[in-house]
């Protein structure tokens, strides 16, 4: 079977998280003690290498000729999703990690909650977070459970209860940086599956813009359209964000709170005093289960 192209994409945004670490507390956009330590040796040796400030700056204007102001889009996300996961905590059974990738939220949260984790993503990757888990932390945590599952061809709800989830957890569902690598077919599937999700359960996701998926706007990322939509095809769907509330509302959900780059910007980088723009091209949204 050929690999998935969007099985190598989970090393970049923990990169990125490892790297704010090198941030002074009061500059960091996002905290993640074990980002660092969930890289392979290589990019740990650039986190190290991006401690002096200088060539941190150097490494985010690099990085931003790729895709200018994506750096604050990822970081900023993974703020959001924390801020959204903390204030449901106390009113939530489980949570449900779409896509994990290499991200650590859920061995995190085992040192708040005692609440089963659901990890869900591509056999390789979870073969590859198994392993890294076993090496940084010993052994896997009771709580948190590693589903395998092929989005574009399985169903979610099936392969969760095969690894004790329950239908009627009211669910925080985490999908982050995984819509646009998956078609409309998978997108709608995956909340077609989940309408049987307790009412009260929340989502938080985020979504690449169509306008950007479609080229009708590349907002100044040529290099990335060229590299996501024009040699690999990797980026398949997207929404724009005046449709993102009646898409939710046809599978059950009612969509709370939207957050693009001008919200981002002033909710989570202002305050740090840092100047990093961030881009259209993605927004971050926060829906719940009606």
């Amino acid at each position: 079977m050929a690999r998935n192209p969007a099985a190598g994409t989970a090393f970049g945004p923990m990169l990125l998280s490892a790297i704010e670490q090198n941030e002074p507390a009061d500059r960091r956009l996002v905290d993640d003690d074990l980002a660092g330590l969930f890289l392979p040796a290589p990019l740990r040796l650039l986190v190290a290498a991006t401690a002096p400030s200088l060539l941190r700056r150097v490494f985010i204007s690099a990085s931003e000729r790729t895709g200018p102001g994506l750096w604050a889009n990822l970081v900023c996300r993974k703020r959001f999703i924390g801020d959204k996961v903390a204030e449901a905590l106390d009113e939530v059974d489980a949570v449900v990690i779409l896509g994990a990738g290499l991200d650590t939220r859920a061995y995190r949260l085992t040192r708040r909650i005692r609440k089963p984790v659901f990890e869900v993503d591509l056999p390789v990757n979870i073969a590859r977070k198994a392993r890294t888990v076993r090496k940084v932390l010993g052994e896997l945590p009771l709580s948190v459970r590693l589903v395998a599952l092929d989005f574009e061809h399985d169903d979610l709800l099936t392969a969760l209860a095969e690894h004790g989830y329950h239908i009627d957890y009211r669910t925080f569902f985490i999908w982050e940086g995984v819509t646009q690598y998956l078609t409309e077919d998978a997108v709608r599937a995956t909340l077609d599956g989940l309408r049987p999700t307790a009412p009260g359960s929340r989502m938080v996701f985020s979504y690449v813009r169509r306008d950007f998926i479609d080229g009708t706007n590349r907002y100044g990322s040529r290099t990335l359209y060229r590299s996501v939509r024009g040699r690999r095809q990797l980026w398949h769907f997207g929404l724009l964000p005046e449709e993102v509330e009646g898409f939710l509302a046809g599978y059950g959900w009612r969509l709370v709170e939207q957050l693009g780059p001008d919200e981002l910007v002033e909710r989570y980088v202002k305050p740090t005093g840092r100047r990093l723009p961030a881009s259209q091209i993605e927004w971050s949204a926060l829906a719940e289960k009606v």
